[in-house]
């Protein structure tokens, strides 16, 4: 039985609002759901059922993961050392393209777990195919307690960038097939649990969809005040398919299909031109920055200080476990600050305040629900989590910001609540079975590997 109110004393409230106030001796109160005070702890005069006492820790709104690919989680270690194409098309591809819906639903249990546990409250899933069980992992989110925005893959061909034919047949689907059934997900699950799970659409990577099919999709999305996410400029083969075949950047190709005139959040962004930043600035679109992803598969490292100073509405993602190999969003923090530095040789970009907007704010604003979460604030849903900073790694902390981005990590996360609800506390997970999802993940993984 879940407490109608909870009020978190003594804690340190890293607020997110619009005066990034931050408050020392804090308390948070909420009840039915929803943030009812925000304050000094000798303001409060609320009494609740739950009181947790927290003065050591921090009290923060849920972290939002803008990338993530749930069906990935199962692989994690098994495709090391390898550039993007190679890694897909050797290793992630054949091995998703054999999956059965039990191994797809054993990956996203064990991605939900991971990203309760390292304080994760809301993510984006970055395109979902029928043979992993779309249903059944809506169902696994619904039982989860997370913000989950799923979508289904929408896709006309078999490429990727230049090589035809790559994608694995298991993979493969039509543009009407994979765009009806899209609809049809939408439909089922979009606003159920009371808002919580909402249904988006995943467009495959230029050579495998069309511009007709990016144009239907996105007007789709914008009937259904719906949105759309896509892998784009990833890779410098991206850009140089791009420009061979349509004559053009991916990004000014996908403008033209109508794709900024859409709520859409755009994976990676690594091959960016500087005069696109601007037209990112002016349109529906945000950026979800992997930078761990992108370091690993040796991709390359976005302009994210161009864009942030642009006023594009940059994001974090975590993106998958075999490219990570991590769904911590601390770990993707400290990264994005210390990339941007090392890459323009200053020490002053990319403050901690900053990167922390987004893993907070900028992804409910990337999400359109930044009216909702995001922020402590009151009228707002109570998604957050608390930090313990008592430990030799976040001691001493004099600048909270800095603590949390460069010293913290998600094994610091004590408590998850979302919409009210606890998902987590004292770090033990009260919405899935951890052993009974470790358990299932290894089978799961051994069986794909079989198949192989």
């Amino acid at each position: 039985m879940h407490p109608s109110s909870i009020l978190i004393r003594g804690a340190t409230v890293v607020t997110m609002d619009e005066k990034r106030r931050i408050i020392k001796n804090g308390c948070v109160f909420i009840e039915h759901g929803r943030i009812q005070h925000v304050g000094r702890e000798d303001e409060v005069r609320e009494k609740a059922d739950l009181e947790i006492h927290a003065k050591s820790m921090v009290a923060l709104p849920g972290l939002i993961d803008c990338h993530v690919h749930l069906a990935q989680a199962i692989l994690r270690g098994v495709a090391e050392d390898l550039p993007l194409i190679e890694w897909l098309t050797k290793k992630i591809w054949p091995l998703q393209g054999s999956y059965t819906k039990e191994e797809g639903v054993a990956s996203a249990k064990l991605c939900m777990l991971e990203m309760i546990k390292s304080g994760t409250t809301t993510f984006l899933e970055s395109g979902l195919h029928p043979r992993y069980g779309i249903d059944e992992i809506a169902q696994v989110a619904v039982h989860s307690g997370l913000r989950a925005f799923l979508s289904r893959m929408v896709m006309e061909g078999s490429g990727y960038a230049s090589q035809s034919g790559t994608l694995h047949p298991g993979l493969v689907e039509s543009g009407e097939q994979s765009f009806s059934d899209a609809l049809r997900l939408h439909k089922k699950w979009d606003g159920r649990e009371g808002g919580r799970i909402k249904f988006w659409f995943a467009l495959r990577s230029l050579g495998a969809v069309t511009k007709s099919v990016i144009e239907q999709t996105c007007s789709a999305a914008r009937e259904l005040s719906s949105g759309v996410t896509m892998h784009l400029a990833e890779v410098k083969e991206d850009v140089e398919y791009s420009k061979k075949q349509f004559g053009v950047t991916p990004l000014e190709f996908v403008k033209s299909a109508g794709m900024l005139q859409t709520r859409s959040v755009f994976a990676h962004m690594v091959w960016l031109e500087n005069h696109e930043i601007e037209a990112l600035s002016k349109s529906a679109s945000s950026v979800a920055h992997c930078p761990s992803s992108n370091c690993k598969l040796g991709s390359g490292v976005a302009k994210t200080y161009e864009m942030t100073r642009a006023r594009v509405n940059v994001a974090l993602g975590t993106d998958g476990a075999p490219c990570n190999n991590s769904h911590d969003l601390f770990r993707e923090m400290r990264l994005t600050s210390f990339l941007q530095r090392a890459r323009l040789l200053d020490p002053t970009v990319m403050g901690a305040q900053t990167v922390l907007e987004m893993a907070t704010i900028n992804g409910a604003r990337a999400l359109g629900i930044d009216h909702e979460v995001g922020s402590l604030e009151k009228g707002k849903k109570a998604d957050l989590i608390l930090v313990d900073l008592s430990k030799p790694h976040t001691t001493p902390s004099p600048d909270i910001a800095a603590t949390l981005v460069y010293s913290a990590s998600g094994c610091d996360v004590d408590t998850v609540i979302v919409d009210g609800k606890l998902l987590m506390q004292n770090r033990r997970v009260l919405t899935i079975d951890e052993e009974q999802v470790l358990k299932q993940a290894n089978e799961a993984l051994l069986r794909v590997l079989d198949r192989i």
